[in-house]
């Protein structure tokens, strides 16, 4: 089995509905391919980790490169694994319209996922640096 790491940024402002497509079609196409992971939008970045057989992961690794509604994609590790780290297909976000939402919600947000950052017990390198760099990103102001 193979994992890999990556992160982007949005190529332009997505829309809320413009997530939820974009989540519920990756949801599906990933049940079919048995690829599993998990993604986290948070201020235009999608910080994301895949996990599955070798040719999925980069026959859909190739198709985020070249996808309009990302940017700077960037490969930050790679790795053969023998077992899953998210064994369900699993995504975070934050709404988009932010100026609907209240300061201390997206405080609870921020330090949510920071935390569940410190929690996760995962054994390989890719998950740990996955972890990492989402509390990073949370953490910016």
């Amino acid at each position: 089995m193979y994992t890999l790491t990556y992160e982007s940024v949005e190529a332009y402002d997505l829309t809320t509905d413009e997530l939820k497509l974009l989540f519920e079609t990756s949801n599906k196409k990933n049940i079919k391919e048995n690829i599993t992971g998990c993604l986290v939008y948070y201020h235009g970045r999608f910080i994301q980790l895949l996990e599955g057989d070798f040719e999925n992961i980069i026959r859909l690794y190739d198709r985020i490169k070249v996808d309009e509604r990302h940017t700077e994609v960037h490969l930050f590790s790679d790795d053969t694994i023998s077992e899953r780290a998210f064994p369900e297909w699993v995504m975070a976000y934050f709404p988009l319209d932010r100026n609907l939402i209240a300061e201390n919600e997206l405080q609870k947000f921020q330090s949510n996922l920071s935390v569940l950052s410190d929690l996760m017990a995962v054994d390989n390198l890719t998950a740990r640096l996955f972890w990492r760099r989402v509390k990073f990103n949370v953490e910016q102001p």
